[in-house]
């Protein structure tokens, strides 16, 4: 369990009622291809995964805020340098929890590489919505100059480190981001036909 109260997504009595054609069963558990990559994953070792993810950035996120309050308001390079690494520490942590906690979309499920790129993705489409100044928060300064450079210089090492990752780990993007896209068009394709169905019908009628 997250944080020792909050159960996981797709608990054991879900999984064998679910008719996911992807997920099956062995003598170590449930698994699943993922979407992404067509990799077979165990949930109980995803879900671990999650849980050491999210302690650990809670914990550095903590101490990376500790830090922040005790230093002063004179020193802007040193709080933008905390403040990037609070950003990417605050969206590991929410990813990690939204995920843990999803019992609805399969998609969710992935390697622990994949779910790093995915990260890697959110922290630079963040740095480009703070870049145009699209995002307001009072612990974002007003002029984010320096908090966006540390951003780009930090935020590959900072998920290395944390995911105990090795370079080579981010050379792959598994693009998460476009399989949703991909998803969403074949979606809206469906609408639109539904909605051009519903119109010939009504048109009919009349």
């Amino acid at each position: 369990m997250l944080e020792g109260k909050f159960a996981r997504g797709f608990t054991e009595e879900r999984l064998k009622s679910c008719s996911e054609p992807k997920v099956h069963h062995d003598s170590s558990g449930y698994f699943i291809y993922t979407f992404s990559e067509n990799v077979k994953v165990y949930f109980d070792d995803y879900y671990a995964f999650l849980e050491n993810v999210y302690e650990a950035s809670s914990r550095e996120l903590a101490e990376v805020e500790s830090s922040l309050e005790q230093t002063s308001s004179e020193y802007a390079e040193t709080i933008a340098f905390y403040t990037a690494r609070a950003i990417i520490l605050k969206i590991v942590s929410k990813t990690a929890y939204n995920f843990y906690m999803d019992g609805t979309n399969f998609g969710v499920i992935m390697t622990p590489w994949c779910f790093g790129t995915v990260i890697l993705e959110k922290v630079e489409v963040y740095r480009g919505r703070l870049s145009r100044g699209e995002v307001s928060s009072e612990n974002i300064p007003e002029y984010p100059y320096y908090v966006i450079r540390y951003i780009e210089e930090i935020y590959k090492k900072t998920l290395l480190d944390l995911f105990d990752f090795p370079t080579e780990a981010f050379k792959m993007r598994w693009q998460y981001s476009e399989l949703l896209k991909k998803y969403s068009k074949v979606l809206s394709n469906i609408t639109t036909s539904l909605n051009s169905v519903l119109l010939q019908i009504k048109n009919y009628g009349t």
